[in-house]
């Protein structure tokens, strides 16, 4: 159903429920004068022709059963209402010719259906029912002062003396006059009520789409926004306002909004002097209802109401994820200073460890020694190169060299970087490398030494993890055009739960040959690469770590992340 016949459909139930109350009207009017008549016959008997009169009135009550039965048809015919309205100007005639005629004190009631065409039918019907009133009017009048054989003569006055024809005339235009000049009064003031009516329609659905269209976007905020009146009673509380908070909508309004928000009491007493300040603006860490703790950012102002009266307004939102990345930041700001220090220690502590360790070789090999001493400078040059493999360790995860972005082929590479582990120092006659790597080539743009150092160092983790044996698993997952994964699975000794988010810290192995850099270098390149990691294990069962990168990084990619390398290395 479109527009249209919606407006349509609503006009004819208007006038079905218009029509109503003036067929209840009809018989009300009806009993009114059946009452007086029979109260004047009772006092002067043979003041009426009863038989006439009476069933006149009883006409009227038939008529209105037959009105109320063919009130359903009236929404798909408006016709049947100008028929009513035709058929009431012939009963008022009725009751006129019955009851003398220009004589008659019935005449009045013709104002009855005019006015009722101007309410039903507006202008055009007011006037129909009063033309139609004035003809039959005049042809009632004609009849008693004339022999015309268009109109017969019908005994119909009492008084069989009739007033003088001047007079007659006078009243006759006088009550003509009246009903032209009612429907035609009547019939403006119904359709400057129509279009009165209309306007006020129009205004008020364009009052109630701007209401809905307000709600809606009150409601479709991502800040919390609140109204309070002057003793801090919540009026207004939108979506976002709810969600933050865990209090329902309809459970807020009326509640006190400084104990719904948390808001402490120092910030409460600053809002008396929200009429001398602007806003009042805070930070506060709050408990919501259903049981979370926030950090809540609140803006207070004063409200003004079209009464005059001021409450408050009061918009927050929940900037927990906000704050925290703050402190993430400052915490990272510090440990890259730090890191850069550190890296510049350990640079300086290399050259003068690489003097040591070269000296000592040259005085082994020139010097005659014991056995004793021997192994003492045994213990000395091999504590020398794992301190020096340490801090060069140390300085490839403090100093990122700049990546170098190529397109190749992950499976061939996770094959290769198997069939070298296999023959490393890390695999023992109880481990196996598998690789699952789908048939066709999988293809990632990243920088390669830097894939294999990603795969190297997980793939060595997971074989000392495996201390008594057991199967390394590379798998290499299947792109989807937009993410490649890769998959290291081993049957090792397991991750404790809550050492998982702690094992990618530098400086933090559980073996004994460890520099505890190898999963921190893993996840610095990883991160850089705006990729993840997931790590999934169980103790004593073995350990699945899953890495997915983007498929593409591309020159883009490289010089996003320029900036990051640079800083790092200055």
């Amino acid at each position: 159903m479109n527009l249209a016949q919606s407006e349509s459909g609503a006009r004819r139930v208007t006038l079905r429920s218009r029509v109503s109350p003036f067929v209840a009207g009809r018989v009300v009017i009806s009993t009114i004068i059946l009452g007086s008549a029979t109260w004047v016959q009772l006092a002067a008997p043979g003041a009426f022709p009863l038989n006439p009169f009476y069933f006149l009135i009883g006409l009227t009550y038939g008529l209105s059963v037959i009105y109320l039965a063919t009130l359903r048809y009236v929404d798909d015919n408006p016709w049947l209402v100008d028929l009513q309205l035709t058929v009431d100007a012939a009963l008022v005639s009725a009751f006129v010719v019955v009851t003398g005629g220009i004589q008659s004190d019935f005449s009045s009631l013709y104002l009855l259906p005019i006015l009722a065409a101007s309410t039903l039918r507006h202008r055009r019907g007011a006037l129909q029912v009063a033309a139609v009133s004035a003809v039959f009017y005049l042809a009632i009048v004609l009849n008693q002062y004339t022999t015309v054989e268009t109109f017969p003569r019908w005994s119909v006055s009492v008084d069989s003396t009739l007033p003088a024809p001047r007079f007659a005339q006078y009243v006759a235009a006088t009550n003509l006059f009246g009903f032209l000049a009612v429907g035609t009064l009547a019939g403006a003031l119904a359709d400057r009520l129509r279009s009165t009516g209309s306007r006020l329609a129009t205004a008020s659905e364009t009052i109630e789409d701007l209401r809905a269209f307000n709600e809606h976007v009150i409601n479709s905020l991502v800040s919390g926004l609140v109204t309070a009146d002057t003793d801090c009673r919540i009026l207004t509380f939108n979506r976002a306002a709810s969600t933050i908070t865990g209090v329902a909508m309809g459970q807020a309004v009326g509640r006190n909004a400084a104990s719904v928000l948390g808001l402490p009491p120092h910030f409460v007493n600053r809002l008396s002097t929200l009429g001398r300040t602007r806003s009042q603006r805070g930070d506060f860490t709050v408990r919501t209802e259903d049981g979370r703790n926030i950090e809540l950012g609140v803006t207070a102002a004063q409200l003004s109401f079209p009464d005059g009266r001021t409450g408050y307004l009061f918009t927050f939102q929940d900037v927990t994820d906000v704050k925290r990345l703050e402190r993430e930041s400052g915490m990272r700001q510090r440990l890259a200073a730090v890191g850069e220090m550190a890296a510049g220690i350990a640079h300086e502590i290399r050259n003068p460890l690489a003097s040591m360790s070269g000296s000592l070789q040259v005085l082994r090999s020139e010097l005659p020694l014991t056995e004793d001493q021997e192994q003492l400078m045994d213990i000395v040059l091999r504590e020398s190169d794992r301190l020096n493999q340490t801090i060069r360790s140390f300085l490839a995860y403090a100093r990122p060299q700049r990546a170098t972005i190529t397109r190749f082929d992950l499976a061939q590479l996770v094959s290769d970087t198997a069939r070298l582990l296999r023959n490393g120092a890390d695999v023992r006659d109880h481990h196996s490398v598998g690789v699952d790597a789908p048939a066709d080539p999988v293809w990632l743009e990243f920088d390669e030494n830097q894939m294999r150092q990603i795969v190297w160092n997980l793939a060595t983790n997971g074989l000392r993890a495996m201390a008594d044996g057991g199967k390394l698993t590379l798998v290499v997952e299947a792109s989807d055009g937009q993410t490649v994964g890769l998959r290291v699975e081993d049957q090792g000794c397991g991750i404790a739960p809550a050492d998982i988010d702690r094992i990618f810290q530098p400086f933090r192995s559980s073996f004994d040959k460890g520099t505890g850099l190898g999963l921190a270098t893993v996840h610095r390149i990883v991160t850089d690469a705006k990729g993840t990691i997931h790590v999934s294990s169980r103790v004593g069962e073995g350990t699945s770590m899953r890495v997915v990168l983007p498929a593409a990084q591309g020159e883009a990619a490289a010089a996003e992340a320029e900036p990051e390398l640079a800083g790092a290395a200055s």
